[in-house]
């Protein structure tokens, strides 16, 4: 079909390997390159690969206090009215090289005269003859229902609507011919789908003009008509010149799809109401159905239905493929026709137009230029130009959504790779303004028409001028010709062309859109039976309620994780780790994603609300939900308030609710703090404010240490227990079995356990107690065994550190104690950087020290507690330092340099000693491979955890 969209893939699959054409224009200097971002906004995948700028920053920096950077800010501000310019400039510099050749005959060269003025437009003149014959058929399928032909004030309009749809295809070809677009062959026509909002302003100035002389009608109806294209065209020279284009791609395609379908259910009703001779609007009534079911009648709309109908069917199953099936298939209609009224002696053109088979014959000595006689500025109505507004602007809205397909589905087509929306857009703003303002209509860049005509050999500019000069002769050829054309033809291409819209609309998207979206496609019945402005206002309502409800149904929870899988990156102590492994189902850590709005943030409500009830807290007791928003792009107010309503629900369940990847000056945090959750003002004792960390490591890391504060109590409290029973078992034997009879003796607890958390915290606490029994909690919060408090350091750093990772006994690694040196570091020293040679493995006795990965990949840091290791992988496998490690406490360290290992791996001995040394040696590599894939395990066990 002549109008149809083009496929929807065409623009996702350009051809990037056409070859550039080399310019021909001489420069005499060196152009100066700006390479211009294509809107100013955040790189995505549509971004040009080259910066804006290929200056140094110093050099992008404006100071007004400079006249000549003052004039340079000036120069770039005026760029875009330069491009413009320029334009008109290079269009006129056209016309003026050509008018210097024809006034100089010196300059005339014969053979090019001859190419260039003869051969090369007879070769054009097929693909011109094709092109007119689409125009024509265009124009008496569509300018002719310019007009409401139905009511008596238009219905001597139908050759006015030709010749104006005729004066629009001439301006618009004109303008894209001229440069301003970079389709050398496009074909400009009218913008077939105004004709349902022209109708609906027409109706509407009839309503608001009852009673008024039928000539204050049709000036107010078609001045109304051209103010309509003028707004157009400023509605897409806006867009372009602003460099908005890609604001178009925001309008759902359902919406489209509804106008497309509302637009060919208008034309199928149109193509009955022309095709049936119907005075008036076609209303569904019982007089119409009457009317239409007349024998007189019923073969003058069924007749062209069923010709559409095989032509439709020719066309879909593609048993001919041939561009010119079309135009041969109307002609042949209109040959059976003149043969059929030839060959019958009672039938004449008169009576065949008496009958409605032959449209009737416009009054004797009406002109092309007809039209311009209706526009009488002092028999305008404004009042009612102002009604029609809101269809000026449901046109504009609709026209706007066509360029974003047309044009790059058409430089797919014909290998055009150096299109730019935005100036399209342009061209289409001037090509409808300057239609406007000569008494035309709307009109945009056919797709299918500029494809049959460029792939026919009309790929210049030439073609097009010759175009618009052959349709503007048809234009003055006068509207006498109407009185010879078939009512089945306009009849059929009207059909074929409604028919072909709703299959587009309504087939091809079935089983293709979502049912919501399928459902805002069928707006086309509002468009079509009641009305288009209106159509588009529900439209755009059910488009924005399909994005509600289809947002809504993906969870908002991009997944939880418990605390045994989830940790912090800091290095622990073994037994440290081993008690928060088991007591990590305390802890909840859930992800959220996208937006989180009114509709999406129930989802996550509910999670929150079922891990707080009564039956599954009680198989799962927990203290911290950590809810991470790290792939939260936003929240609204609605989503602000449930987080206060989780909260208060949590707070009520002794639950505290930690807040990660929330930055207080961010979206994220000012909205929840707009709500009040994160305002410590409003909170008090029994409501504080969340806490709030800038990251998931910072929250897992808060809730690893209260925790262990926990179970550090519960240690101390043990060794005193134990202290007791030693004293007590000196007076009385009976007493130490009683004691030893209670296992709550062993390890006291608070009041009671009735509580599923308290039970948890006890059993993990118990359990890991129990390996390590006859311990105590040294000054740095370390379980040690008793029988290590006695000595020295490093030896009782060593052992507490590498328990758990060797079977060895102090005996073994007194060997390697000597060989440690103690060193002492204040708060913000640094111990070694990123890339330097490993100078040392470290052990931690006090302090604390924060390890910064600064990694192509991204950043993270570790922090490094006493009991701990920190520089074996490097310095074991002689390689460069990964990491900035500094003191973030005065720290003590304990370290073994390279000169040390050298000695302890016996480099410069043999003998006994100098074994005994190696095994000290080879056990202290396997506990650092050891210690290394733990961290390897834990690191990345928490960047799969940050990034899920």
């Amino acid at each position: 079909m002549l109008r149809t969209s083009p496929p929807e893939n065409l623009a996702a699959n350009r051809d990037h390997d056409r070859e550039r054409k080399e310019s021909t224009e001489i420069q005499t200097s060196t152009p100066n390159i700006v390479i211009e971002d294509a809107d100013g906004a955040q790189a995505h995948e549509e971004s040009p690969l080259l910066p804006k700028s290929r200056l140094p920053r110093s050099e992008n920096r404006y100071d007004y206090t400079a006249v000549g950077e003052v004039e340079q800010f000036s120069e770039r501000r005026s760029r875009k009215f330069g491009r413009l310019r320029q334009k008109f400039q290079d269009a006129g510099q056209r016309v003026h090289t050509i008018f210097s050749t024809v006034v100089t005959p010196k300059q005339w060269d014969r053979k090019a005269i001859f190419q260039t003025g003869i051969v090369k437009p007879f070769k054009l003149l097929p693909s011109v003859f094709l092109g007119l014959l689409l125009n024509i058929l265009d124009g008496l399928s569509y300018g002719l229902i310019l007009f409401p032909l139905g009511e008596e004030i238009f219905s001597k309009t139908g050759p006015d609507g030709i010749s104006i749809f005729f004066v629009s295809c001439i301006v618009s070809q004109l303008v894209y011919s001229s440069g301003f677009s970079i389709f050398k062959g496009g074909v400009g026509s009218e913008m077939i789908e105004v004709v349902p909002f022209f109708h609906k302003m027409a109706y509407t100035i009839m309503a608001r003009m009852a009673g008024e002389s039928p000539e204050s009608i049709l000036a107010t109806v078609i001045l109304a008509y051209c103010l309509s294209s003028i707004v157009t065209g400023l509605v897409f020279f806006c867009l372009g010149f602003f460099k908005l284009g890609s604001l178009v791609n925001f309008f759902p395609r359902s919406i489209l799809l509804g106008c497309i379908g509302g637009v060919g259910l208008f034309l199928f009703l149109t193509g009955i109401e022309v095709s049936a001779r119907i005075d008036g609007e076609l209303r569904f009534t019982l007089d119409t159905l009457q009317r239409l079911i007349m024998l007189d009648t019923l073969f003058l709309w069924v007749a062209p239905l069923l010709l559409a109908i095989i032509y439709s069917t020719i066309n879909y199953q593609r048993w001919i493929t041939n561009d010119f099936f079309l135009p041969a298939f109307v002609i042949t209609i209109a040959a059976v026709v003149y043969i059929v009224a030839a060959g019958t002696p009672s039938l004449s053109f008169d009576k065949l137009r008496k009958t409605g088979w032959i449209f009737a014959k416009p009054e004797a000595g009406v002109p092309f230029y007809h039209f311009y006689s209706l526009f009488n500025f002092r028999l305008t109505d404004w009042g009612a130009i102002v009604n029609t507004v809101p269809a000026m602007l449901g046109l504009s809205f609709f026209g706007v959504l066509h360029v974003p397909i047309n044009v790059p589905a058409l430089a797919n087509t014909v290998k055009e790779d150096d299109v730019n929306l935005n100036q399209e857009l342009i061209a289409h703003g001037l090509s409808n303004a300057l239609s406007g303002m000569v008494g035309s209509i709307q009109n945009y860049l056919v797709y299918v028409n500029s494809v049959m005509f460029i792939k026919n050999g009309a790929d210049s500019r030439l073609a097009g001028f010759m175009l618009a000069a052959a349709t503007a002769g048809v234009w003055m050829a006068g509207p006498s010709l109407i009185g010879y054309i078939p009512v089945t033809i306009v009849g059929t291409l009207i059909y074929i062309l409604g028919i072909d819209l709703l299959k587009e609309a309504w087939w091809d998207t079935f089983r293709r859109l979502a049912l919501l979206e399928y459902l805002t496609a069928t707006i086309a019945l509002i468009m079509g039976l009641y009305d288009f402005v209106t159509g588009i206002l529900v439209g755009i309502v059910l488009a924005c309620l399909v994005q509600v409800v289809q947002t809504s149904r993906v969870k908002s929870v991009r997944c939880a994780f418990s605390g045994v899988v989830a940790e912090s990156t800091v290095r622990r102590h073994p037994i440290q780790r081993h008690f928060l492994r088991e007591v990590g189902r305390q802890t909840i850590v859930v992800k959220l994603d996208g937006y989180l709005f009114f509709g999406s943030i129930v989802h996550v409500e509910s999670y929150v609300r079922s891990l707080i009830q009564d039956e599954t807290f009680s198989k799962r007791p927990i203290k911290y939900v950590v809810i991470d928003f790290q792939h939260v792009t936003g929240l609204d107010f609605s989503a602000g308030d449930a987080f206060t309503r989780m909260y208060r629900l949590l707070i009520r369940k002794n639950v505290e609710m930690i807040l990660s990847s929330v930055a207080l000056n961010g979206t994220v945090g000012k909205n929840l703090t707009l709500v009040g959750l994160l305002d410590e003002e409003m909170g008090d004792a029994v409501h504080p404010a969340p806490k709030v960390f800038e990251d998931l490591n910072q929250a897992l890391e808060w809730c690893e240490n209260q925790q262990l504060f926990e179970f550090i109590r519960r240690s101390k409290l043990l060794g005193q227990k134990e202290a007791q029973e030693q004293e007590t078992r000196a007076l009385s034997i009976s007493s130490a079995r009683q004691s030893s009879r209670s296992p709550s003796n062993n390890y006291p607890l608070d009041a009671s356990l009735a509580s599923p958390r308290k039970q948890l915290l006890h059993s993990a606490t118990t359990t890991t107690l129990a390996e390590h029994a006859h311990s105590t909690v040294n000054e740095q919060d370390i379980l040690t065994p008793s029988k290590w408090s006695e000595l020295g350091q490093p030896l009782q750093l060593i052992l507490q550190t590498f328990q758990d990772m060797t079977d060895k006994n102090e005996e073994f690694w007194k060997r390697a104690a000597p060989y440690f040196s103690r060193r002492q570091l204040v708060a913000g020293q640094n111990l070694y950087s990123r890339l330097d040679d490993p100078d040392g493995f470290y052990l931690l006795e006090q302090g604390i020290l924060r390890a910064e990965y600064d990694l192509e990949q991204g950043r993270f840091y570790e922090s490094i507690v006493p009991g701990t290791t920190c520089g074996e992988l490097p310095f074991f496998s002689e390689s460069k330092r990964t990491s900035n490690v500094f003191a973030e406490k005065d720290c003590v360290v304990w370290c073994l340099d390279r000169e040390g290992w050298g000695r302890l791996c016996g480099d410069s001995g043999e003998g006994r000693e100098t074994e005994e040394m190696r095994d000290v040696a080879v056990e202290l590599l396997k506990v650092g491979m050891k210690l290394t894939g733990e961290r390897m395990e834990a690191v990345t066990s928490y960047l799969v955890v940050a990034a899920s």
